[in-house]
């Protein structure tokens, strides 16, 4: 693996053994609690659990995000390889549906060593903000078979307001295309859960709707009608949002039913749509070294 850190469009170039870049995290996989979780997708995570891994530490400096004492705080615990290899055998135990792993990208490249030589038997999702390299998503071909993406904004000054970083659609439209490439088709068992996919997440932001209506018209331009897409409403102020008007509130729901008209509009095949009521702290998991 190179010494220098070009894993993500930050690329810092900085030795993680020695210092820290914008994810402000070293070469060791840092964890904050690995569970099943029952509130992904259905296809996701069903009746069984996703086996999620949320990892510590974030390329993007989301202001609200819902896992701030991680991405901001780096809440969690170092671990070696050989017990994240333990962990996802402890989830496959307990009957997860797939190793889920959250917010995994300032540790793409020594997941793609990793799970080159150790994948599980089941299917390895990774779940992504979408601020990615095609470069890096290159290496996990093969060894990701679903890839859970977000696709948070289309302009580049909102995203730069909100999460720092005013390329990002420029980076997740591309990656996301890379991700299309390498799983061109949807595989589900015969329970309905995915076994290789790509499903595209937007988060509905309040004061922010023409975010959610550009992407969703950018998808259906770009990608197969296919493609599952899922619209969420979950949106609940967290970390510092609170200082931050508009997103300092939840979406109204004439904000929730206009963004959602227009996907109707389009001919997507496949779509998850949350209820304004999934709006709640309490969907977020507890993060306090569970499975760790």
């Amino acid at each position: 693996m190179n010494n220098t850190c070009t894993a993500c469009p930050r690329k810092c170039a900085v030795n993680r053994s020695e210092t820290t870049g914008f994810c402000r995290t070293g070469n060791t996989f840092r964890v904050a609690r690995a569970a099943l979780h029952y509130w992904e997708e259905p296809c996701i995570s069903g009746e069984k659990g996703s086996g999620t891994v949320f990892f510590s530490g974030c390329n993007l400096k989301c202001l609200f995000c819902q896992n701030y004492e991680l991405s901001h705080g780096l809440f969690g615990k170092d671990i070696s390889d050989e017990r994240l290899l333990e962990i996802f055998k402890e989830l496959e135990a307990q009957g997860a549906n797939n190793i889920n792993l959250v917010n995994p990208t300032h540790y793409a490249e020594r997941l793609a060593e990793l799970l080159k030589e150790h994948k599980p038997s089941i299917p390895v999702v990774y779940n992504t903000g979408g601020y990615e390299t095609v470069e890096t998503l290159k290496s996990l071909e093969g060894v990701v078979d679903i890839y859970l993406t977000d696709l948070k904004y289309f302009d580049s000054s909102v995203s730069e307001k909100y999460s720092k970083a005013a390329d990002y659609f420029q980076y997740a439209s591309k990656a996301l295309l890379e991700m299309r490439r390498q799983i061109p088709e949807d595989i589900y068992d015969e329970n309905g859960i995915m076994q290789k996919g790509v499903i595209v997440r937007n988060l509905i932001l309040p004061g922010n709707i023409s975010q959610s209506i550009k992407v969703l018209d950018w998808l259906s331009d770009n990608l197969p009608q296919s493609t599952v897409i899922s619209l969420m409403s979950q949106y609940t102020p967290c970390g510092e949002a609170e200082k931050f008007p508009p997103v300092n509130r939840r979406i109204s729901k004439r904000e929730y039913d206009t963004v959602v008209r227009h996907l109707c509009t389009l001919d997507f095949e496949n779509i998850y749509l949350q209820e304004l009521s999934s709006a709640k702290e309490e969907y977020i998991p507890p993060f306090d070294l569970t499975g760790v």
